[in-house]
C-alpha cells in the first residue's frame, strides 16, 4: 500500500506516537463514546468540560497501574447539555446509559497535549450518508491537524489502523479499498478541558486503562445482550478498529452484535462478540403512577384487556418445520457456486473466497466453512457458516436479520416474560396534541423463572416498577402506534430480561429498545410530552424490529 506523500516531504504524516501520548504531566482531557458501528465519537468540548470537572471531584479508589480511579459515581449529561438529558455516564464501569431505552455505550477518556487539536478546539469531521457531519475520534483529529500544520497535502490513516487517505487540498477522504470518497471539514469548537495529571490514555490493543482492565485488556466492549443483528453497520465506509477483540468465555453464549472473538488472520473491523449471556445490562424504565391511580382529570380509567391473537401461521410453521438452524439459513439464502472476488463477509470480515472466520467456533455437518450464500430478498452475501453462527447464538425463533441492511426474514420475536398489556382512554389531551384524548397503556409483568431463551435459564428474575404506565395521543397516528405496540407485545419485543443500570440489579425485567412515554404533562426527563418527533421515531423503532403496517393487514 503506497503511502500518500505530503507537499515537500517524503512522509505520509506525523508519527503515530505523537498523536496519542503517554505520561503527560498536563494536557487536555477528551471523553468519547462508542457508537453502534464501533467508532469512537468525542463529546463536544463544553460537555467534556463538565464531565472532567465532575470526574475530578469524585473520590478515588486505590492505585491501579494506570493511577487512581473513582470508586463510584455517575455523571448526568443533561446538566451540561439539555439535549443529553436521558444520558448518564457510570464512571466505575465507563459506560454511558440512556435512561429511557436502556441503550448502553462504552466510554473512554484520553489525555492529549495542550497544543494539540484537542487543546485548540479543532475538530475534523466527515460527511455521513445523511449529509450531516460526524466527528473523527480525537486521536485521528490530532493526527490530521499535525499533518495539516506540517503542510502535507495528503495523509495516510493506515498507521492508525484505518484504510483511508485524506486530501487536504480537495477536502476529501478516500477509502483505499473501494475508492469511495467523502467530504471532510476542519472546524473550530470549544477547546477541551485542561488537566493537571496524566489520567488514563487509551492505546487500543496495548491499552491498560481502567475500561480495558475491566475487560481483561482486550479493549472496550459493550455488553448489551441482543439476539438480532439490528445494530450492525449498513455502510461499507466504517473505519476499521485495531485490537478490539474478545475471547470466548462461556459455553452459555449470548449474541452481542458489536465485536467478535479473536480469529486467526482477522484483517479488519471485528463485528461480533460471543460473551456470557449472563451479562445483560439494560436500563429500567422510569416508574409510572402507583397502582390504581385514577386519571389526572379525576375520571376513573376503565381497563380494556388487549386480546392477543394466537401464534401466527408463520411462527407455527417455523416451530414445526425449521427446528434445525441449518434449515433456517438454507430457507432464506441461496448458495453461490462462485463467491464474489475481492469482497468481504460483513460478519467475520474475512474474504468470501476464504473460509468463514467462525469455522473455529461453529461447526456444521450440513454447511462447509467455505460455503457462501446470498440472502434471497436483499441479495447481500455472507459465509453461510457465519449466518449459522449468527442465528445459533440468538433467539432461534426462525427469523434472520441481514447485518448489512437490516432486512428481516421471517417473524422476529423477543424474550419478553409473560405478562399483561391493558389499554384505556380518557378525554384529557397530552401537551402538543391538544384537541385529542389520551391513550393509556398499562404493562404488568410479575417475577418468575427464566426460560431457555433468557440469560440465565432456571434462575429467578424480578419485575420492579410494575405496573408501568405509558401514554399516546388518541389521534390517527397514535392509534396506529398502539396497534403496532400490540403486535410487538405479542411477539415479546417490548421488554426483556437484563440488568438495571439504575439499581445495578441483574436478572430483572427491562425495556427493550422501543421508546415509551412514561410521563404525561412534562418532558423534562425526555420521557414525556410535548415531543413532536416521538410518534415518527417509535414507528421507525418498531419497523427495525420487523413490526410495520403490513403486520396489521395480515
Amino acid at each position: 500500500m503506497a503511502a500518500a506523500v505530503g507537499a515537500g516531504s517524503s512522509s505520509a504524516g506525523p508519527s503515530v506516537a505523537s498523536a496519542s501520548m503517554l505520561g503527560l504531566a498536563s494536557g487536555v482531557a477528551v471523553w468519547e463514546w462508542q457508537d453502534e458501528f464501533g467508532r469512537w465519537r468525542p463529546y463536544r468540548g463544553s460537555v467534556c468540560g463538565y464531565i472532567e470537572q465532575t470526574f475530578q471531584s469524585l473520590p478515588l479508589k486505590g492505585k491501579l497501574s494506570t493511577g487512581a480511579w473513582p470508586a463510584n459515581g455517575s455523571i448526568p449529561l443533561g446538566q451540561a447539555d439539555a439535549t443529553l438529558a436521558p444520558y448518564v455516564i457510570d464512571i466505575p464501569s465507563l459506560m454511558q446509559f440512556r435512561q429511557d431505552t436502556g441503550t448502553m455505550r462504552a466510554v473512554r477518556r484520553h489525555v492529549f497535549p495542550q497544543d494539540s487539536a484537542a487543546g485548540q478546539g479543532i475538530v475534523y469531521e466527515w460527511q455521513n450518508d445523511d449529509g450531516g457531519w460526524s466527528p473523527y475520534e480525537m486521536n485521528v483529529s490530532v493526527f490530521l491537524e499535525q499533518a495539516f500544520l506540517c503542510n502535507h497535502s495528503q495523509v495516510d490513516l493506515g498507521p492508525l489502523g484505518y484504510s483511508y487517505s485524506v486530501d487536504f487540498v480537495t477536502q476529501t477522504q478516500t477509502n483505499k479499498m473501494s475508492g469511495y470518497r467523502r467530504k471532510i471539514q476542519r472546524r473550530m469548537d470549544t477547546p477541551y478541558p485542561g488537566v493537571t495529571a496524566a489520567g488514563s490514555v487509551h492505546m487500543g490493543a496495548a491499552c491498560s486503562c481502567q475500561q480495558c482492565l475491566l475487560h481483561s485488556g482486550t479493549g472496550p466492549i459493550t455488553t448489551r445482550y441482543r439476539h438480532s443483528m439490528i445494530n450492525l453497520p449498513a455502510s461499507p465506509a466504517v473505519p476499521p478498529v485495531v485490537g478490539r477483540t474478545a475471547t470466548l468465555s462461556s459455553s452459555n453464549l449470548g449474541f452481542v452484535p458489536y465485536n467478535k472473538p479473536s480469529l486467526s488472520g482477522a484483517r479488519s473491523l471485528p463485528r461480533l462478540n460471543m460473551q456470557s449471556a449472563g451479562v445483560t445490562p439494560q436500563l429500567a424504565a422510569a416508574g409510572g403512577p402507583s397502582v390504581g391511580q385514577p386519571a389526572s382529570n379525576g375520571v376513573g380509567v376503565p381497563k380494556l384487556p388487549v386480546a392477543m391473537p394466537k401464534p401466527s401461521k408463520m411462527n407455527q410453521a417455523l416451530a414445526v418445520n425449521l427446528s434445525e438452524p441449518e434449515e433456517v439459513v438454507r430457507k432464506y439464502s441461496e448458495e453461490l457456486k462462485m463467491p464474489p472476488a475481492d469482497e468481504d463477509c460483513n460478519i467475520c470480515m474475512e474474504k468470501l473466497t476464504s473460509s468463514s472466520g467462525y469455522n473455529d467456533v461453529c461447526e456444521s455437518k450440513a454447511i462447509k466453512p467455505e460455503a457462501v450464500g446470498t440472502l434471497t430478498q436483499c441479495k447481500h452475501t455472507f459465509h453461510l457458516l457465519c449466518m449459522l453462527a449468527m442465528y445459533s447464538n440468538g433467539n432461534k425463533d426462525g427469523s434472520l436479520q441481514c447485518p448489512s441492511c437490516k432486512t428481516i426474514y421471517g417473524e422476529k420475536t423477543g424474550t419478553q416474560p409473560k405478562g399483561k398489556m391493558e389499554v384505556s382512554k380518557y378525554p384529557e389531551s397530552l401537551p402538543g396534541h391538544e384537541g385529542y384524548g389520551t391513550i393509556l397503556i398499562v404493562y404488568n409483568i410479575n417475577r418468575g423463572i427464566q426460560g431457555p431463551e433468557h440469560p440465565n435459564p432456571g434462575s429467578p428474575y424480578t419485575a420492579r416498577g410494575f405496573p408501568r404506565y405509558c401514554y399516546l395521543p388518541d389521534n390517527e397516528m397514535g392509534r396506529k402506534v398502539l396497534e403496532l405496540l400490540k403486535v410487538a407485545w405479542n411477539r415479546r419485543l417490548i421488554f426483556t430480561i437484563g440488568t438495571s443500570s439504575t439499581t445495578g440489579e441483574s436478572n430483572t425485567v427491562v425495556w427493550n429498545e422501543i421508546h415509551h412515554k412514561t410521563e404525561m404533562n412534562s418532558n423534562h426527563s425526555g420521557h414525556g410530552y410535548p415531543d413532536p418527533n416521538y410518534l415518527d421515531n417509535v414507528l421507525a423503532e418498531l419497523a427495525a424490529q420487523g413490526v410495520t403496517e403490513d403486520c396489521l393487514r395480515q
